[in-house]
């Protein structure tokens, strides 16, 4: 599969470039970035062109993958789909549920695959937690991501500065617990320090499940964890750091692998959908105070 990366960041480098580079059962043809000297920059780097122009990149792979700003992001997969190209995107694919239904409904009118890369969803560890959840009978769980950003390659990203961990890890948080709780009906946000936010999210299964997120921890005190529990205990992910290469790379196989069968993947752009319907809902509570129902 024929692929064109989209964005020039030190994630569309590292990961998105890095792992198509070295995947077996996929090219890289070349980066396109808003600004050409970098997208040739980067494209370099892996003896590919960099591209002023999407549509001549379009002209020439089958797939996308884009790691650009969400408000960034989504007109482009909006462009891709229509011009017949399978997707592999970031989280989250918009900053508001019109967008993100946009890129939705071009991905179904096209009839192409998508993929949305929730990193934690792409590891071996993850899918055996899911496994054990479907088994048991739960009655709720929580979440738990602190993070803090100030020195890392994403501490002056504009979008992430601008609407905080809600938005950028938050569907990380989501991505792990909807699939094992079930859809999320109703919203309730505190807001603590910093970036920091309290949810306790109403599913529609019955149970409830809380999360934490913050990206201005003090740096002694990040870590993630997350558990559910029910009637076999309390079932426990302790998602790993640094695995974003080898997660990306089985992104690659499973986007593949959707498009060959032309099945709908767990992670596509409907789920991607949903979760920002999610973060709507859960910044409309932190603004207000109230709970929120989500889609209203």
């Amino acid at each position: 599969m024929r692929f064109g990366v989209l964005g020039t960041g030190f994630w569309a480098k590292e990961i998105h470039a890095t792992a198509l580079a070295a995947h077996p059962d996929a090219e890289l043809v070349g980066v396109w970035g808003r600004d050409l000297a970098k997208a040739k920059a980067v494209g370099a780097e892996f003896d590919v062109p960099g591209f002023a122009d999407v549509d001549e990149l379009l002209a020439q792979v089958d797939a996308v993958s884009i790691a650009l700003p969400p408000d960034v992001q989504a007109p482009l997969a909006i462009r891709a789909a229509e011009a017949g190209k399978h997707l592999l995107l970031e989280k989250p694919i918009a900053l508001d549920v019109a967008g993100a239904d946009r890129v939705a409904d071009a991905v179904r009118a096209a009839g192409v695959a998508s993929v949305v890369f929730f990193t934690f969803r792409f590891r071996p560890a993850t899918a055996t937690w899911l496994e054990q959840a479907a088994r048991t009978t739960l009655a709720g769980g929580h979440g738990s991501w602190l993070s803090s950003l100030a020195g890392t390659p994403f501490g002056s990203s504009p979008w992430r500065q601008e609407r905080g961990a809600l938005w950028d890890i938050g569907p990380h948080a989501l991505s792990l617990l909807v699939p094992a709780l079930g859809p999320v009906a109703t919203v309730q946000a505190g807001a603590g320090l910093g970036d920091t936010v309290h949810l306790v999210l109403g599913h529609e299964s019955g149970t409830a499940s809380t999360v934490t997120l913050s990206h201005t921890v003090a740096p002694m005190s990040v870590g993630n964890e997350f558990f559910v529990h029910g009637d076999a205990g309390r079932l426990v992910l302790l998602p790993e750091d640094g695995v974003a290469p080898e997660a990306y790379a089985v992104a690659v196989d499973e986007l593949r692998a959707a498009a060959l069968i032309g099945g709908v993947h767990p992670c596509d752009v409907g789920f991607g959908r949903d979760v920002v319907a999610v973060l709507a809902a859960a910044q409309r509570a932190l603004d207000s105070g109230c709970r929120e129902t989500v889609g209203a």
